[in-house]
C-alpha cells in the first residue's frame, strides 16, 4: 500500500520549498501567463534557457529542469490539453500529463511534488473535471506500490480551486 500523502493547500506554488513544483506549461516550454509566467519570473531567466534545451514537450508529457532561484530544487513542466468540449481526448491527455510528472518524480527520486491545477486556467479545462482527473491519476499511480514520492501537494491558487480538491476527497492543509 502506498505511503504517499495527498494534500490540498491554498498557496503560491512559487514559494514552496519542495523537491519539485509543476509548471502548467505550453508545448514550447516558453514563458507564458498564469502559473507558468509566475514560475518563470520567480526562477529567473535561467529557467527559460533550460526549458529551451529540453523543448518541445508534446501535450500529455513532462520535462524536468532545475529550479534555479526557486525554493524548489526542480521544475517539472507538464503540458496539459486545451479544453475543446471534451471529445478530443482531453481527459486522457490530462491524465497522461499528471502520470508523466509522477514518473519523472520516481526517476529523479523526488519525495515532494507540488502541482497546480493543470489546464484549468487559460486552457479552459472545467475545474471539477480536471481536479477529479488529477486526484484519481495520482492515486492510481501510487496505489499498490511503495512510491518514492511521499507527499503530493495540490497548490490551489484560490478558494474555488481548494474547494474542488476537497470535493475530490483531498484533505486541505
Amino acid at each position: 500500500m502506498s505511503s504517499t500523502h495527498l494534500i490540498a493547500s491554498r498557496v503560491d506554488i512559487t514559494t514552496l520549498a519542495v523537491d519539485a513544483i509543476v509548471n502548467a506549461a505550453n508545448s514550447s516550454l516558453a514563458p507564458g501567463g498564469g502559473v507558468c509566467g509566475a514560475i518563470h519570473r520567480a526562477a529567473g531567466p535561467e529557467l527559460a534557457r533550460a526549458c529551451a534545451a529540453v523543448a518541445p514537450c508534446p501535450t500529455g508529457e513532462a520535462r524536468i529542469t532545475p529550479g534555479f532561484r526557486l525554493k524548489a530544487r526542480h521544475v517539472i513542466h507538464a503540458v496539459g490539453p486545451r479544453w475543446a468540449g471534451g471529445n478530443h481526448h482531453e481527459a486522457e491527455l490530462l491524465a497522461n500529463a499528471y502520470r508523466s510528472v509522477m514518473e519523472l518524480g520516481e526517476e529523479h527520486r523526488l519525495s515532494q511534488i507540488a502541482f497546480p491545477a493543470i489546464s484549468t486556467g487559460i486552457y479552459g479545462y472545467p475545474l471539477d473535471e480536471a481536479t477529479l482527473i488529477a486526484v484519481s491519476t495520482v492515486r492510481a499511480f501510487v496505489a499498490g506500490r511503495q512510491s518514492l514520492v511521499e507527499r503530493v501537494i495540490f497548490a490551489c491558487f484560490d478558494d474555488t480551486t481548494l474547494d474542488a480538491y476537497r470535493r475530490a476527497g483531498v484533505a486541505a492543509e
